[in-house]
């Protein structure tokens, strides 16, 4: 597919500055083919545990967790271990002057962490850069050479167009394969998150993300050891849809990044439960997850999710 083709209607909207214009409701509109659909009767949460080691504990059942929306308690109707859902992944690459330096590097880790995660019959990923525009490179596909190839011949220079690169990967590419259940959806971030392009803001490209049930694990290209305004960008983008944040200050460490990414890819649990009582009023609905019993225990998964409106 030719990336500039492929987004030619979207940067003629953000262009023309107007897509701020057009409300986020207005994208489940009926009259919208490409409409938001959540199924009211079952909310999905993917979600890791860990010991306060961080290392990741993988033999737990369903008996052993409890839910809890709004502070009332949940019945959890399907339970998976170790999630083996097909899964669909953005990887997004920062295409920007700021990463130049290392941006050779960058693309070998992240060619390695493909061919260790992408299951070719299962799953299906996507590749999108962002400098001045956000540019898809490689649409999903679970060809595992085309999408290490395609990582292969980015180039850096530009601007960055972060939130515009998350909202559009989340809504119309990650979202495409129905009911948002039966797949897992995960975007790794690859960038110093210094957004100076983007039309979407931070929060409308978090609220995409949650809408979308994409977990969103992010790596900073910034070697200073001081933690900048994009460092904290990053960290809220991986946190309020449970995934991490990752700081590699040496080419030895982004390659160990990856690998813990792949290795929670693998460690994931898998719950689905039906609201009681049962809300349509298009909110933010917050959600805890627990171990029973177990205070040495961290569960890590989104916050909460957003009901569809009636």
């Amino acid at each position: 597919m030719n990336s500039k083709t492929g987004f030619a209607l979207y940067n003629r909207i953000v262009n023309r500055r107007n897509f701020l214009a057009l409300p986020l409701a207005a994208y489940a509109q009926n009259s919208d083919p490409n409409r938001i659909i959540l199924d009211v009767f079952r909310v999905n949460f993917l979600y890791t545990v860990s010991d306060k080691k961080g290392r990741f504990v993988i033999n737990l059942n369903r008996e052993d967790f409890e839910v809890y929306e709004e502070k009332k308690a949940q019945n959890i109707l399907e339970f998976i271990a170790e999630s083996n859902l097909p899964l669909r992944l953005g990887i997004l690459i920062d295409s920007s002057n700021s990463v130049r330096d290392r941006f050779k590097f960058q693309q070998e880790a992240a060619v390695e962490f493909i061919t260790s995660v992408i299951r070719p019959k299962e799953d299906r990923a996507i590749v999108v850069s962002f400098d001045n525009q956000v540019e898809l490179r490689a649409d999903l596909t679970g060809d595992v050479e085309k999408l290490s190839q395609t990582v292969r011949d980015l180039r850096a220079g530009g601007g960055t167009a972060l939130f515009d690169a998350v909202y559009y990967a989340c809504k119309d590419k990650l979202m495409q394969d129905q009911p948002l259940f039966k797949f897992r959806r995960a975007m790794v971030i690859l960038s110093d998150g210094d957004d100076t392009q983007s039309v979407m803001t931070r929060e409308q490209a978090i609220e995409m993300a949650l809408k979308a049930d994409v977990v969103i694990y992010t790596i900073s290209t910034n070697i200073t050891k001081i933690e900048s305004e994009g460092d904290r960008i990053l960290k809220r983008l991986s946190e309020r849809t449970g995934g991490m944040t990752f700081f590699p200050f040496k080419a030895s460490d982004l390659a160990q990044s990856f690998e813990n990414i792949a290795n929670e890819l693998r460690s994931q649990y898998n719950l689905l439960y039906r609201p009681e009582p049962i809300k349509t009023d298009g909110q933010w609905h917050p959600v805890q997850i627990r171990v029973k019993g177990r205070k040495d225990l961290l569960v890590r998964a989104r916050p909460g999710y957003y009901a569809p409106k009636s």
